[in-house]
């Protein structure tokens, strides 16, 4: 599994990662954000949507209530967000997994609550808020994510000349 450690210290930083990945992700990709709260788990999020193109207008919030939202970009995007959630079974009897096999992106937040339901070709995104109120973000992605997350390192790292 490739993973990537990268910090944090201001949101514009996170706004970066976000468009970052939003730019690169394909279509049927699965992003699972996990963190405590407060971690920056929908900022990351809104900034993913911004890299997929969804207009500026459109307000992406996160879908605790909801569960699921969709966004239009260059593909969709399918936002979840599992907090409400008590376990896999709950997300299977609300048919969300089969999101997860569609053209769009899922961005799922809290997927930690359904791991035994989703695809085994993932990227999982931990988001740590530090004593600082700087993150930690761990991104670690399974084979087929391999190229996708070299791809973020080196631009971030060129991002940082």
């Amino acid at each position: 599994m490739y993973t990537i450690h990268v910090q944090l210290t201001t949101l514009a930083e996170t706004e970066i990662l976000g468009r970052l990945l939003g730019n690169l992700v394909r279509p049927g990709d699965v992003l699972c954000l996990n963190g405590d709260l407060g971690a920056g788990k929908t900022a990351l999020s809104q900034a993913i949507a911004r890299g997929l193109g969804v207009p500026e207008d459109c307000y992406v919030t996160s879908p605790s209530f909801a569960i699921m939202h969709e966004y239009q970009g260059r593909m969709p995007m399918y936002h979840m967000d599992f907090y409400r959630l008590q376990d896999a079974s709950e997300v299977e009897d609300l048919g969300f997994e089969e999101y997860f096999y569609l053209e769009g992106v899922t961005v799922i937040e809290w997927s930690d609550r359904a791991i035994e339901i989703l695809p085994k070709e993932r990227m999982i995104i931990s988001m740590e808020l530090n004593s600082d109120l700087s993150r930690t973000v761990i991104l670690q992605g399974s084979a087929g994510y391999t190229e996708l997350l070299q791809r973020i390192n080196l631009e971030l790292q060129n991002g940082k000349s």
